[in-house]
């Protein structure tokens, strides 16, 4: 299918903030289909955005509906989930928002839908996986956002430290999104030169740890995270659309550790064509097989 057509599943902060996002940028989406287990919330979303519709950059198509609108659509992008509650673990969470999604997903796959699912919902490369399971789509056509805030986060922070466009700076986190993830300092650079020969290792250490804990700082002073992970959702649907075959590190599945992590990939209008085969560190290596059992450990802890 052509039609650069979305659904975004669930219209709170996140899917709201896609939205807008998609709107005010000259993306290729030609239409918006926005749902949530509050009909009324979606369709409050969607009249709200549709009158920018007059002086907004882009000109497309913003309407809610059900999963039964899926059908047609090329991705399909899942924000919806429950929130943690106090007192609730981590698990408890994700055994809930496994739940929920199992039947998000036969929904949407009973629509006829064939596209590709972009998974945001946290804990995001966990249902990835799981979004893999229930759809039965290719491994190629169920992305994750990844790692790719948290790569944009690093690419801020050095940035301020070496006084160059963050766009100038090519570094990636890998790994979780979450508190196990890796920075690849072996392969970042800004204009060819290597960052670790730039900045010292105490330094470089400082700005890992920045990079892992900002969500938590944000949360902490402004409850929630939202309009950098809408940007970065932005460029992987136009990275799609446009065929860009941009290199994004996204969480898909690994065929080698069997679980789904973000890692550099090539994304394209199929999806993610391929992981990229990078050499890291003997270090980075260790830390990233940390990140992956984690994440296993929790992919075998849900019973659904």
């Amino acid at each position: 299918m052509d039609n650069n057509k979305i659904m975004i599943v669930g219209t709170g902060n996140v899917g709201a903030s896609i939205a807008f996002a998609l709107l005010n940028q000259r993306t290729p989406v030609n239409e918006i289909i926005l749902t949530d287990i509050i009909a009324k919330d979606a369709e409050g979303e969607a009249m709200d955005l549709r009158d920018a519709l007059a002086v907004a950059p882009s000109y497309l198509k913003i309407k809610n509906g059900t999963y039964k609108d899926a059908k047609d659509c090329d991705i399909v992008v899942i924000t919806a989930g429950a929130n943690q509650k106090p007192g609730e673990s981590r698990l408890d969470l994700l055994k809930k928002n496994v739940n929920i999604l199992q039947g998000m997903i036969e929904q949407i796959m009973d629509s006829g839908f064939n596209g590709i699912f972009l998974v945001v919902t946290n804990p995001m490369d966990i249902l990835t996986y799981y979004t893999l399971k229930f759809s039965g789509l290719p491994t190629e056509r169920v992305i994750g956002s990844g790692t790719v805030l948290d790569s944009a986060r690093l690419q801020s922070r050095l940035s301020s430290y070496l006084n160059v466009n963050p766009k100038s700076v090519h570094a990636y986190q890998i790994g979780e999104h979450g508190d196990s993830e890796v920075t690849l300092w072996s392969i970042a650079d800004a204009g060819g030169q290597k960052i670790k020969d730039l900045l010292p290792a105490n330094v470089r250490t400082d700005i890992s740890k920045f990079v892992v804990n900002e969500a938590y700082d944000i949360i902490e002073k402004k409850g929630a995270t939202y309009y950098g992970i809408a940007t970065c959702v932005t460029q992987i649907i136009t990275s799609i659309f446009n065929d860009e075959m941009r290199i994004l590190p996204v969480s898909s599945f690994d065929h080698f550790s069997g679980t789904c992590f973000g890692w550099p990939s090539v994304v394209g209008r199929e999806g993610v064509l391929r992981r990229l085969d990078l050499r890291i560190s003997e270090h980075e290596g260790i830390e990233l097989q940390k990140s992956i059992n984690i994440l296993k450990k929790y992919i075998s802890s849900v019973r659904y």
